[in-house]
C-alpha cells in the first residue's frame, strides 16, 4: 500500500523549547489515520508543517511520493484539504454563499458547492445564514470548504472538539465514509482515544512531541491484551511526560 505522507527526522524548534522532536509518520493512502496525543503534545504543530503554514526546524517531507520543497510546495498543497482550529465564516451571507468565496479562491466548479452540501448534509440549510447555525453545523459548514476541491490528503484537527454527542457521532459517519466513497486519505487529530478509536485504522500516538507509537489500530489493542487500550495508551503517553 503506497505511503502518502512520509516525514523523517521531522522537528521545530521555537527557540530552546523542542515541539516536534523528530517525527517519522508513515500514512498510507486511502486510510484514516488517528494522530493521537494528550493537549500540547505537537500535534497541531506537525499538522501545520503539512499544510505549509509552520517551517520545520529540522527533517523532511513528502506528499504524494515526491519531496516537499518550495518549488512544488504549492502543487502539492493543492492536492490537501484542512479544517485546522475553528473555521471562519462571514455570519451574514449563508453556506453556499461562503463557499462559492472558498471556491473562488481555490479555483474550483461552482459545481462542487453543490456536491460536498449534500455530503455534509447541509443541503437543504444552504440558503440560511451561517449566524444562525449551531456549532454542530458550523463544524460541518467548515468539512465542506475542506472538500470543496476533493482533495487527496485530507487533514483535520480536533473535528469533534464542542460538538454535543449527536453531533460528534454524525461528524464521525461522515469521516469515516470518505475512503470508501471518495478515495480520502484522511489525518484526524485528537486528544480523545474514543474518538480515535471509533474513526481510524492506522494511528500515531506521540507525546512531548515525540513518537511513542504507530501502526494499525488492532494492533495497538493486542499490545498487552492484560490491559485496556486507554491503559496501554496511558503508558505510552505517561512515561513521556514524566521524563
Amino acid at each position: 500500500m503506497n505511503e502518502i505522507v512520509t516525514t523523517t527526522n521531522l522537528t521545530k524548534k521555537y527557540g530552546d523549547q523542542t515541539c516536534v522532536d523528530h517525527l517519522s509518520l508513515r500514512i498510507r493512502e486511502n486510510r484514516i489515520y488517528g494522530f493521537l496525543g494528550p493537549n500540547g503534545a505537537g500535534k497541531s504543530t506537525t499538522l501545520k508543517m503539512l499544510l505549509g503554514l509552520v517551517r520545520p526546524t529540522e527533517g523532511t517531507i513528502d506528499l504524494f511520493s515526491e519531496r516537499c520543497t518550495p518549488k512544488n510546495r504549492i502543487k502539492l498543497l493543492k492536492q490537501i484539504g484542512s479544517l485546522i482550529e475553528s473555521p471562519s465564516y462571514y455570519g451574514h451571507l449563508n453556506a453556499k454563499e461562503n463557499l462559492k468565496i472558498f471556491a473562488t479562491l481555490l479555483q474550483v466548479p461552482d459545481s462542487n458547492i453543490e456536491k460536498v452540501l449534500q455530503i455534509v448534509r447541509l443541503d437543504k440549510h444552504q440558503k440560511k445564514a451561517v449566524s444562525k447555525f449551531s456549532l454542530g453545523m458550523k463544524q460541518r459548514l467548515g468539512l465542506a470548504s475542506a472538500l470543496l476541491s476533493f482533495p487527496k490528503l485530507l487533514i483535520l484537527d480536533e473535528p469533534t472538539n464542542g460538538l454535543d454527542p449527536a453531533g460528534i457521532q454524525e461528524m464521525r459517519e461522515l469521516i469515516k465514509s470518505l475512503p470508501s466513497q471518495y478515495g480520502m486519505t484522511v489525518i484526524v487529530s485528537s486528544h480523545l482515544l474514543s474518538e480515535i478509536d471509533q474513526m481510524a485504522e492506522d494511528v500515531g500516538i506521540i507525546a512531548n512531541g515525540r513518537l511513542m507509537y504507530q501502526g494499525e489500530l488492532n494492533q495497538l489493542h493486542e499490545t498487552d491484551s492484560s490491559k485496556s487500550l486507554e491503559q496501554i495508551f496511558l503508558d505510552l503517553t505517561g512515561k513521556e511526560q514524566s521524563l
